[in-house]
C-alpha cells in the first residue's frame, strides 16, 4: 500500500559553505518532477538571515535571490526564506517589532511567498518564550498576510537542546501551538536532532502537543558540523514508514554537496510512492542510475558504505581521488572535494554563523 505523501520540500538549514545559485537551480529543476514543491532558502552561512539579519542583502545577492524565486515560480515550487532574528525574542519590544516587519517585508520583495521564522540555535530558557515567539509570528502574519512557518527553539525531544541552550520552559510546545494561528506551520525534527527513525506513534503524540500536524524538518542527509562533515550521506531514506498522513509537509535539510544530496532526496519520493513495497537499498541504486551517468553511479554504489560510514580520515583518499578523477561530472567533483577537506566544517565556523 502506498504511503500518503505530504508536500515535499528542501530547507537549506545547514552550517558551512552555502551552495551557489547555479547549484540551487540544478537541485530545484531536478527534484520538482519528483514531487518537491517547496524550497526554503536559509543557509546558516548567509549572515543577512542570521547574525546580521537587519542588514539587507547587497544588490547583486538580492538580484540572485529574485532570479531564483522566479525559477521556482516557473517550476510550480513555493519559494520561502528562513529568517533567524538573532536574540530578538530575548528583548522583544516595539522597536524590534518594527525591525522584524521591515526586514520580512524586504524578503517578500525579493520574491519569497513563505516566511519561516527560525528560533533554533539560540538560548530559550525564558518563562514567556512561547508567548513572545507567537507574538512575533503574529506581527509578521498580520502585517504581510503571508504563508508562515516557525522553527521552535526546542524543535525535538532531544535533551542535547536543553544542555546547549538552557532547559526548555514547561509546556513550551503546547503553549506555542496554542498561541499560533492554525495556518502557521511548526517545524519538528523528530525524537532526535538527527533522527534515525520517526515513527507514527511519535508523530501522533507531537501533533497532539502542537495542536496541528508537525511540519517535518528532517535532518538527513545533512552533513554539517565537525563530525558529520567527514561523512557523505548517500544511503536512501529509512525509518519513516507510514508517517505521510501525519505531516503537514516533509522538508529535508540537504548535505553540503548539492549533486550528491539529490540521491537520498529522490529515494524519499520513492518511499512515499512505493509505500509498503519500498526497499531502501534498491531505491538507492535506482536513484543513482536515474541521476548520474552509469560509471559515476556504479562508483558511488560500490563506495557507498565507506563514504557514508567510515569517515574521511579513515578512507584510502589517494585511491579514491584517483578513481573519481576519471569522471567528468559534478557529483564526482563533490566526492573529490570532500576527500580533499573542502567541505569540512569546524566548531568555530558553526559558532560564528
Amino acid at each position: 500500500m502506498d504511503d500518503v505523501s505530504p508536500p515535499l520540500g528542501i530547507v537549506e538549514g545547514y552550517f558551512g559553505k552555502p551552495w551557489s545559485w547555479d547549484e540551487r537551480a540544478h537541485v530545484v529543476r531536478t527534484l520538482a518532477p519528483h514531487g518537491y514543491s517547496r524550497f526554503i532558502y536559509a543557509p546558516k552561512g548567509d549572515a543577512h538571515l542570521r547574525r546580521d539579519w537587519t542588514v539587507p542583502h547587497d544588490p547583486s545577492e538580492a538580484a540572485a535571490i529574485g532570479s531564483f524565486a522566479k525559477l521556482c515560480q516557473q517550476l510550480g515550487v513555493e519559494f520561502g526564506i528562513g529568517l533567524t532574528p538573532f536574540e530578538l525574542h530575548a528583548d522583544w519590544n516595539a522597536a524590534g517589532r518594527r525591525k522584524l516587519i521591515e526586514r520580512t517585508g524586504r524578503l517578500l520583495d525579493l520574491g519569497a511567498v513563505h516566511i519561516a521564522l527560525l528560533f533554533d540555535d539560540m538560548r530559550g530558557d525564558f518563562a514567556d518564550l512561547a508567548a513572545v515567539q507567537a507574538d512575533m509570528a503574529a506581527a509578521v502574519a498580520e502585517t504581510h498576510q503571508v504563508r508562515m512557518s516557525i522553527c521552535p527553539s526546542y524543535y525535538s525531544d532531544d535533551p542535547v537542546l536543553d544542555r546547549v541552550f538552557g532547559h526548555r520552559p514547561k509546556n513550551y510546545l503546547q503553549d506555542l501551538g496554542r498561541g499560533l494561528p492554525d495556518e502557521v506551520g511548526l517545524f519538528w525534527t523528530g525524537p532526535e536532532v538527527c533522527s534515525r527513525e520517526i515513527s507514527v506513534g511519535h508523530m501522533d503524540r507531537v501533533a497532539r502537543q502542537m495542536g496541528r500536524k508537525p511540519l517535518l524538518w528532517d535532518n538527513y542527509p545533512v552533513n554539517d558540523g565537525p563530525r558529520m562533515s567527514n561523512h557523505l550521506h548517500l544511503r536512501g531514506f529509512t525509518g519513516r514508514s507510514g508517517i505521510g498522513a501525519l505531516c503537514a509537509g516533509h522538508f529535508i535539510n540537504p548535505a553540503l554537496q548539492p549533486n550528491l544530496s539529490l540521491l537520498p532526496a529522490v529515494t524519499l519520493a520513492m518511499a512515499y510512492r512505493q509505500g509498503d513495497t519500498y526497499d531502501y537499498l534498491a531505491a538507492t541504486h535506482a536513484a543513482a542510475a536515474l541521476l548520474y551517468p552509469k560509471d559515476v553511479g556504479d562508483a558511488l554504489m560500490a563506495d557507498l558504505l565507506s563514504l557514508q560510514d567510515a569517515g574521511r580520515e579513515r578512507l584510502n583518499r589517494e585511491r579514491l581521488l584517483q578513481k573519481y578523477a576519471a569522471f567528468d561530472h559534478p557529483a564526482a567533483q563533490e566526492v573529490r572535494q570532500f576527500l580533499q577537506g573542502y567541505y569540512s566544517t569546524s566548531a568555530e565556523e558553526v559558532q560564528t554563523q
